[in-house]
């Protein structure tokens, strides 16, 4: 059985599944990357590349294939060679009793008096256990290789992040690498596919989203619950509830209120969510909507039609908006207004200055009206840049207190 170390990061990337793992190791039918995809790689390559030119002279084994690449890397170790790009280890041995074959091709090995350091780029901000654990468990794999093959522990390993800082990962000795690789393992060994919830941000970034939000209609499986959190539908599956039906048969208000799920280290009751969700399962079952009250939108004159674009979130290493939207509707409507990001170190801020403008022009012509939005994206955002790069004026803090939230009144009242 062939492991890779980038296995780790198919299974935690857009968010951790299982069933991606299995689903790729079967060659199952995947979906080409998408154009943000696209943009992501081509960063990610000139990230790494910028980074090569600033380590002087260096033996590139990038165009070798995999098995001449493994020879010619411990050529270039034997040799003492300063910088080694796009090195390659293999390490035949035995995980759970099974015959495996581990292979990891780290960015950079980096000699610092008679051992090498091995990095790897990464577009990624934060490099720690809480956002990017997958990370760690990569350059931990890639030092475990590395010292199998070379006896003797790397010099250290570190990741060249999205932000260019030097962050050095303390080397385990592979313990928790290994770890995480029997568990990829074990999930390619699966005779039949394991249960994976879907979910929107999810499933949304990968290749398989089509066949797997397929099956989950086609069963009416519980994950489709808007209100049923991926916890809670792994624990009722795991109870033979796997459909809207079957919760609708098993469970009342009441003692689906007491049911538990695992959160963090303990179990936790659904508690007051257990109305709602099972109303949302019985609109899923019945396949007709429920109107609960009239929408409760904020009586204006004019509206102003809020929408911001960045990249996607399971691409959320490119932390940016590069379209801020607006167009007024009602008595007295406007053509739309874009605030779009430029090229260049400075276009960020720009486009950021452009909307805070724009936005000082509505407020200017129409007073305080409305800025209708769709969930949490656009709050979120003009908070971070208000961070980032401030609000001198006081306007971002006046549209954040305008914000209407379309997709909350329309959970209040409707059930689709």
């Amino acid at each position: 059985m062939r492991l890779v170390a980038s296995d780790i990061i198919t299974l935690h990337r857009p968010a951790p599944c299982e069933l991606r793992v299995y689903l790729r190791h079967n060659g199952a039918p995947e979906a080409a990357p998408g154009p943000f995809d696209e943009v992501l790689r081509r960063l990610g390559i000139r990230h790494e590349e910028q980074h090569l030119k600033t380590l002087g002279a260096y033996v590139d084994l990038s165009r070798i294939p995999e098995q001449g690449r493994i020879k010619e890397t411990q050529e270039a170790i034997a040799s003492n060679a300063p910088v080694i790009y796009q090195p390659a280890f293999v390490c035949s041995c035995q995980l759970g009793g099974v015959n495996v074959a581990v292979v990891g091709t780290p960015d950079f090995l980096i000699l610092d008096g008679d051992n090498y350091r091995i990095r790897d780029s990464k577009l990624s901000l934060h490099i720690d256990e809480d956002q990017h654990p997958e990370i760690l468990l990569q350059v931990q794999t890639y030092g475990w290789l590395f010292e199998k093959t070379c006896c003797r522990p790397p010099k250290a390993i570190e990741v060249h992040s999205g932000t260019g800082a030097i962050v050095s990962v303390p080397y385990d000795g592979g313990v928790a690498a290994l770890q995480e690789l029997r568990r990829i393992l074990a999930l390619k060994h699966l005779t039949a596919q394991p249960y994976e919830p879907v979910g929107w941000s999810k499933c949304g970034g990968w290749g398989f989203y089509d066949q797997c939000w397929k099956a989950a209609l086609d069963t009416a499986d519980i994950a489709l619950i808007p209100d049923a959190d991926q916890s809670l539908a792994r624990t009722l599956h795991a109870d033979g509830v796997v459909s809207c039906k079957d919760l609708l048969t098993r469970f009342d208000a009441a003692t689906l209120s007491e049911y538990k799920r695992p959160r963090a280290d303990k179990m936790v009751r659904v508690g007051k969510a257990a109305e709602r969700i099972l109303l949302q399962a019985g609109v899923l079952e019945q396949n007709q909507e429920r109107v609960l009250i009239s929408p409760a939108v904020p009586n204006s004159p004019n509206y102003v039609m809020f929408d911001l674009e960045g990249m996607p979130p399971h691409l959320k290493e490119i932390d940016k908006i590069y379209l801020w939207g607006m167009q007024v509707y009602g008595d007295k409507p406007s053509k739309f207004r874009a605030a779009v990001s430029g090229f260049g170190p400075d276009s960020d801020q720009q486009g950021w200055n452009a909307f805070l403008e724009a936005a000082k022009g509505i407020f200017e012509e129409y007073g305080d009206p409305p800025f209708v939005h769709w969930a949490s994206y656009e709050k979120t955002y003009i908070s971070k840049y208000m961070k980032r790069y401030g609000d001198p004026e006081g306007i971002a803090g006046r549209v954040l207190s305008n914000l209407c939230d379309l997709l909350a009144i329309t959970k209040n009242s409707v059930v689709l």
